[in-house]
């Protein structure tokens, strides 16, 4: 008897490989760009220069759509908290500090745009069902390349 092959989803595959495979299907497709502020901007108030890569603001976005894929409901807040960390203070105490929203939400609003995902009803996002195929397909291509 043969075995059932099954479909492969965004959880069956390691989120590195995903987000990087994800990264450069946003790159190259025309209807995603990093905006021209992409370099100029820090992560948040916690950190101290701007990311050295070329293409973080592709990362950034396909790691926020995994995150989207995975709960769906998230917000711009729930987001914030996730990408935040540590204020360092110097020998003063250090303290967690949220994100910044502005690079965040222009990721959604160009997701949203690319009909990948959309808002909910109670707040958040969630993805569309041509988002969901989308990134199951690149994680499906993933898991084979693995797999060899």
């Amino acid at each position: 008897m043969a075995e059932e092959e099954r479909g492969i989803c965004v959880r069956d595959v390691a989120a590195d490989a995903f987000i990087k495979a994800y990264a450069e299907h946003l790159k190259n497709s025309d209807k995603f760009e990093a905006p021209v502020w992409a370099d100029l901007v820090k992560t948040g108030t916690f950190k101290q220069l701007a990311p050295y890569g070329d293409d973080w603001f592709y990362i950034r976005a396909a790691s926020i759509a995994r995150k989207v894929y995975l709960r769906p409901g998230v917000g711009v807040g729930a987001l914030r908290k996730w990408y935040g960390g540590a204020y360092r203070n110097g020998v003063r105490h250090q303290h967690f500090t949220k994100a910044s929203s502005g690079i965040i939400r222009n990721v959604l609003i160009q997701l949203e745009n690319m009909k990948v995902c959309e808002t909910c009803e109670g707040g958040g996002r969630r993805m569309t069902r041509v988002g969901q195929q989308d990134l199951d397909r690149i994680a499906n291509a993933v898991f084979r390349e693995i797999e060899e």
